[in-house]
């Protein structure tokens, strides 16, 4: 008969490091043969068994936090945390980013190989876990997920045997979800997951338990941490809940340790004993509905220096340029309304001109807003060199924008089958100030898999005839599987129409 029991320890170690928030963090991935300590004291779940399939390794994971390992000696000034955010819909489309990092902003690309295999399942219906596809960045794993709706991400990362005291097998069972607080409290644990902290969100608290084997662990103690590595700790009650009142919005992690004494083999290592950390991570509060005034300010801002074209007339052009090799020429009509009429000699390249000239209008003439945006701050990143990023509240395409400099600089929408993102390198400034495009790229993913599809890289010149600033060149430079494309069109002797 096998036997698994469990055993509750609170450990406290002397502060040998320097510490952030209380705690004393380390690097355990091995290369630096570095350790942790927790100067505040932590909680340990111990698991002894003397048959290693009744302890058998979970199956859960998303925004693993590792790297506050308790019982270990201290000998570095900085730590490597495990975790995964779900993220807002933004540029790609929306994803969960697996990052092994000392902060929360971005991953140590020394050690991206170490985490590499980890493995991630996304529930996004109750009770349907799907095996996602994960793409390898510098220094972060990534996976796509549908662009709405609740979704919790569970996995596993079976980092290798370390060896400090014993030797052990280092595990991280991370967990995120995210979406409307009703739609993830349907969602359920992962019957695959061995270790899984389970949340039920109320508006303003969560409550926490701790599940091994499906069987709620009492007097589980969880730690949280936010973004600025400020924790708390929280201990549950003989059924194994804990509620929880986050101070402010933000994003947290919560984690807990569990020691299995068990002997085993890992990739031809011997080990006797297993350290695993199950993590939950979420945005606060979930699934927001609102808006925040300084987004929506920040948005209109920016909606309100882009140039404009107040009274036009229409105008016409001669046009001639490239499409695919094709030389072309003729000339162009649009009126005020912005319907374009074009008549040139290479029929293939007309629809493509059509829509392009279509575009450079529409983009430029007034359009009243019947009603006022509602948009929101997606996340706390305040330094990304494109600007805040905001999410777009309703509509139809899921759009995200970002804004620097009173200018929009990337905006992000989903098309169906596919994710746009356009990003902005440079404007020119009109006569009176306002923003014209010059520079920009336009990516498109596959919205399932994650795959970059095509990318087309802009450039526009425009000239000052009369009160308007009309455009020149256009120039369209598309690189795809199938090659690469260039396209482009010159417009001269613009003539305004006379208004009506």
């Amino acid at each position: 008969m096998s036997f698994c029991s469990i055993r509750h320890e609170q450990t406290f170690h002397e502060p040998t490091c320097s510490s952030i928030g209380g705690l004393v963090y380390s690097n355990l991935t091995g290369e630096s043969r570095s350790s942790s300590a927790v100067a505040d004291g932590c909680f340990k779940t111990v698991i002894e068994s003397d048959d290693m399939s009744t302890c058998s390794p979970l199956r859960v994971w998303i925004f693993a936090f590792a790297g506050l390992l308790c019982g270990l000696q201290s000998t570095v000034l900085f730590g490597h945390f495990l975790f995964i955010r779900v993220g807002e819909h933004a540029e790609a489309g929306r994803a969960a980013e697996v990052f092994f990092s000392e902060r929360a902003e971005a991953g140590d690309p020394r050690f991206i190989g170490k985490v590499a295999g980890t493995q991630l399942w996304m529930q996004h219906e109750p009770g349907k876990f799907i095996a996602l596809k994960t793409h390898l960045a510098a220094d972060r794993l990534r996976a796509n997920l549908p662009t709405e709706g609740a979704v919790s991400v569970t996995g596993l990362c079976e980092y290798g045997i370390l060896e400090r005291e014993v030797p052990f097998l280092l595990r991280y069972y991370p967990k995120a979800i995210s979406g409307p607080m009703d739609e993830v409290n349907q969602l359920k644990a992962n019957d695959k997951s061995r270790l899984e902290i389970v949340a039920t969100v109320r508006q303003d608290s969560i409550t926490l338990v701790l599940l091994d084997d499906g069987k709620a662990v009492p007097n589980a103690v969880f730690t949280t941490v936010d973004d600025a590595l400020v924790n708390e700790e929280l201990k549950a009650d003989g059924e194994g809940r804990v509620t929880w009142k986050p101070a402010s919005p933000g994003h947290y992690c919560v984690y807990t340790k569990v020691v299995r004494n068990t002997v085993g083999e890992f990739a031809g290592k011997k080990y006797t004993e297993i350290r695993e950390f199950p993590t939950l991570a979420f945005q606060w509060p979930l699934g927001r509905a609102d808006g925040d005034k300084d987004a929506v300010e920040l948005f209109e801002k920016a909606i309100a220096a882009r140039a404009t074209w107040r009274g036009f007339p229409g105008f016409s052009a001669q046009i001639q340029g490239d499409y695919d090799g094709r030389p072309f020429s003729g000339t162009v009509q649009v009126d005020k309304e912005g319907t374009v009429e074009l008549t040139i000699d290479q029929d293939v390249a007309g629809t493509w001109i059509e829509g392009q000239m279509r575009s450079l209008v529409q983009h430029r003439l007034e359009s009243p807003r019947p009603n006022k945006p509602v948009l929101r701050f997606a996340d706390q990143d305040l330094q990304n060199p494109l600007g805040r990023l905001l999410t777009y509240v309703g509509g139809q395409f899921a759009s995200s924008y970002r804004v620097k400099d009173d200018q929009l600089k990337t905006v992000n929408r989903n098309l169906g089958s596919e994710n746009m993102t356009i990003t902005v390198l440079d404007n020119e400034k009109t006569a009176e100030g306002k923003y014209l495009p010059h520079l920009y790229t336009v990516q498109y993913w596959d919205a399932a898999g994650g795959d970059l599809l095509r990318t087309e890289t802009f450039e526009n010149h425009w000239h000052r005839t009369g009160g308007f600033d009309l455009p020149t060149v256009n120039t369209v430079v598309t690189s795809s599987a199938a090659g690469l494309s260039v396209r482009s069109f010159r417009l001269s002797q613009h003539q305004l129409r006379t208004a009506n």
